[in-house]
């Protein structure tokens, strides 16, 4: 009963988010604190009611599990502050049964010391979730930067070159390096771990280019210029803005606050500031809706496979 009561309630977060983050880049914080306090006040209910305080420890397992995941996309400045929030309110709202890593801690042990037991536990619905949402939002990704380079198309290329000339001596070192070390592997090393270390090192050279052109892409079609009265909490600034030799925000200050904005439009009224270089960033909440039907609908994509 109360996991479709939270299913419906994050299904509508998730609606709603997806909407004002393609419309206006940001989730509302209402609609994220909303979601917490559902989370953990349902688990709550239920734990009193049923005297079964393993859903208030369950959601609160979900919730700083789902905190740390995006603390760390968070400050790589893969997400913004609204997804994170989101994310969390998820995972208090499904929670993480804590008998899923004693599953793990004894299935660990039996590889070592095949004395102690094997049992099975079903794998949690917030991690499916995550695992579908991680998933669904690289192809996600993928096909958003597509359509970004189609619409433009001439910047994206001039950028990309540009990125490429830079990195010239590196490319060149890799691509010197690259066959004595697939060379050097494959002799020394005995089958499969070759093939192994082989596919790493040409995991790593494939990063080198998609890093490249992710740069590419966010420099030709995510930076953008916007009055100050424009800005919102959370906007990544792109160059940093100094006034009076005084530093008043940049792109390492992840995120633009609401006292920082107030400052800026007070330069702005002076006449001091005209417009604020911002990156706009993908939305990727639509990618946590379609992630979270997905999981409904067929639980864990990756098992599907397997």
């Amino acid at each position: 009963m109360i996991f479709y009561l939270l299913s419906t309630l994050a299904l509508a977060a998730l609606i709603i988010g997806s909407i004002t983050d393609i419309k206006k880049r940001e989730v509302p914080d209402w609609i994220n604190y909303s979601l917490i306090a559902c989370g953990f006040g349902f688990n709550l209910i239920y734990s009193v009611i049923l005297w079964d305080f393993s859903y208030i420890i369950n959601s609160s397992i979900g919730f700083f599990i789902f905190l740390i995941f995006a603390l760390i996309m968070f400050y790589s400045g893969q997400w913004g502050g609204g997804d994170s929030k989101l994310l969390m309110g998820l995972g208090s709202a499904f929670g993480i049964n804590f008998l899923f890593f004693k599953m793990l801690y004894f299935n660990i042990l039996n590889l070592f010391k095949p004395i102690y037991p094997t049992f099975y536990v079903e794998m949690p619905f917030a991690l499916n979730f995550l695992v579908n949402s991680l998933l669904v939002g690289a192809l996600y990704g993928l096909l958003w930067s597509v359509i970004l380079i189609f619409m433009n198309g001439k910047s994206f290329i001039r950028e990309l070159k540009k990125l490429l000339n830079e990195s010239r001596k590196a490319r060149k070192c890799l691509l010197v390096s690259m066959p004595i070390l697939v060379a050097i592997t494959y002799f020394s090393l005995d089958f499969p771990n070759n093939l192994i270390v082989i596919s790493l090192f040409l995991l790593l050279f494939l990063v080198f280019y998609l890093y490249t052109f992710i740069k590419a892409v966010e420099n030709s079609c995510m930076l953008k210029y916007v009055e100050p009265t424009k800005l919102t909490e959370g906007d990544w600034i792109g160059k940093d803005i100094t006034i009076d030799g005084r530093h008043l925000c940049g792109p390492k200050d992840l995120g633009i606050s609401k006292s920082q904005i107030k400052e800026i439009i007070g330069f702005y009224n002076e006449g001091k500031i005209k417009k604020v270089l911002i990156k706009e960033g993908i939305p990727f909440v639509p990618s946590f809706l379609v992630a979270f039907i997905l999981t409904l609908i067929y639980g864990n994509l990756v098992l599907l496979f397997i």
